[in-house]
């Protein structure tokens, strides 16, 4: 596998976009073999097209940018090549390149002058078809491809600068790298045209080729940062705490489907499932909803009072990967789930040991799509005080402010002599209650939210378990004092 940085444009190349590529795929543990930067192989892509221009398959054009409506070539008012240019003798041509006049290099496309020459003839993918010239090529996803060659303009080979274009620059790196497949989007399937022509004339076997369904907003506007913003960068996802693998079985269902009705996939069973032939032709939509409150912000700007997605909704993101996400959460072995947990509550500033994090990690596996809702679902776990809570939320149902008080009262009274395990916690609580004379949902919610801080939390005895004895009964001692 090789990876090519295609960064020939220098207006959206940047070290930020570059840095993002890498830190993207590492984290989607999808390795390279070759690396390549296109920006500094220039000498590679001049020589291809001098040996273009050589074989009489391209042209000089002086001519300034073409701009007016006095330039349209062809039938339909396109604009296809500069009047005067491609016919412009060989002589004419290099006298006025030796004088330093400035001009563009262009593909001389086949047209109906070129019947006696090298086109048509197999094995090209040129031919004659219905009396006039084609292009053509099999897509792997959207199957035979056709166009009348009179209908492809004289593409630029290279800009008036000397630059090559990403049309040359592309095909020259593929057929030095000696590139088998190119999987692509489906906005240059038109592209694949000229590029065949390119390769042909270079004198290279085209590679087999696949355009993929585009990735679009739902708004249907392809997917882009400067429009959408960090949302869809894949780091953003990293930093919201998705799993890889989660999100590589995500980004697969995109346009494609094992047929089989299974979702949650592992990487060696979508490798072994996947093949062009499954993918669909229409566009895939990504739900996401793009707020910029809840964008993730780099670690350096996050002191500057902007929000991080560490507090953000998890409404940002598309459903369904919130749910792949989930999914492959809970599969995971709990020693697995702690050790990607505990780099965030570090990060945080929590110092608890692994040892604990075990403890932890069974009792919110279910209540997470995220990792870093480890944060919000477990902090009761991390921090030594509870931040402030409502005391209304100590009164049981059906219960008053008195009752929350005898039962936090009776509580402390039995687990300062009870073992702090599920089964005698248990045992030992419901026959609180029952002393009482009140229902056990009535004796544990005031103490699920002495120690917790609100009602929504874990199972409580494993939670008592996991607090301890003395942690468990500071919690309650403080909660008695809310109650008046």
């Amino acid at each position: 596998m090789i990876l090519r940085l295609d960064d020939t444009d220098v207006e959206r190349n940047s070290e930020a976009s570059v840095s993002s590529i890498f830190e993207g795929l590492k984290w989607l543990n999808l390795s390279w073999d070759e690396e390549y930067k296109q920006s500094e192989r220039g000498a590679l892509h001049r020589q291809v097209a001098e040996a273009i221009f050589q074989k009489g398959l391209a042209y000089r054009d002086f001519t300034p940018a073409h701009t007016g409506e006095s330039e349209k070539s062809g039938a339909q008012g396109t604009w296809l090549f500069n009047p005067g240019m491609r016919e412009l003798s060989r002589v004419e041509s290099d006298r006025r390149a030796a004088t330093g006049e400035p001009f563009a290099l262009r593909y001389r496309v086949p047209r109906g002058d070129d019947s006696d020459s090298m086109w048509g003839q197999p094995p090209s993918a040129v031919r004659f078809a219905e009396g006039k010239l084609t292009v053509r090529f099999t897509d792997a996803v959207y199957g035979e491809q056709e166009k009348a060659a009179a209908d492809i303009e004289d593409f630029a080979l290279l800009r008036s600068d000397g630059m090559p274009t990403y049309h040359l620059a592309s095909c020259a790196d593929d057929a030095d790298l000696r590139i088998t497949h190119i999987i692509r989007g489906q906005d240059h399937l038109t592209n694949t045209f000229k590029h065949i022509l390119i390769f042909e004339a270079a004198g290279v076997t085209p590679p087999h080729f696949a355009h993929l369904p585009l990735l679009v907003a739902p708004d249907g506007t392809k997917l882009s940062k400067r429009r959408h913003g960090r949302v869809v960068s894949v780091t953003t996802y990293r930093d919201a705490g998705f799993l890889p693998e989660a999100f590589i079985n995500f980004l697969c269902l995109l346009g494609w489907s094992p047929k089989d009705d299974r979702e949650k996939m592992s990487l060696a069973e979508l490798t072994a499932a996947f093949s062009l032939e499954g993918i669909n032709r229409a566009n895939a939509v990504v739900n996401f909803k793009d707020t910029p409150a809840t964008l993730v912000i780099p670690n350096e700007e996050r002191n500057l009072g902007v929000p991080s997605l560490a507090t953000a909704s998890e409404d940002t993101f598309d459903p369904k990967a919130l749910w792949l996400n989930a999914e492959h959460i809970r599969a995971l072995p709990v020693q697995d789930l702690s050790a990607r947990l505990l780099p965030l509550v570090h990060e945080a500033g929590f110092n608890i040991p692994l040892e604990k994090m075990l403890q932890i990690t069974p009792l919110i596996r279910e209540r997470i799509k995220l990792l870093r809702e480890v944060l919000s679902v477990a902090d009761f776990f991390f921090v030594e005080r509870l931040p402030p809570y409502d005391p209304v939320e100590l009164i049981p149902q059906k219960g008053d402010m008195a009752l929350g008080r005898r039962v936090l009262e009776k509580s402390c009274e039995v687990l300062a002599k009870t073992e702090f395990k599920h089964d005698p916690l248990d045992h030992a609580l419901r026959a609180a209650a029952q002393e009482l004379g009140i229902k056990p949902g009535q004796m544990f919610q005031p103490i699920r939210v002495a120690v917790c801080g609100r009602k929504n939390a874990p199972p409580l005895f494993e939670t008592l378990e996991v607090l301890g004895r003395e942690a468990t009964l500071a919690r309650i001692e403080q909660a008695i004092a809310k109650i008046h």
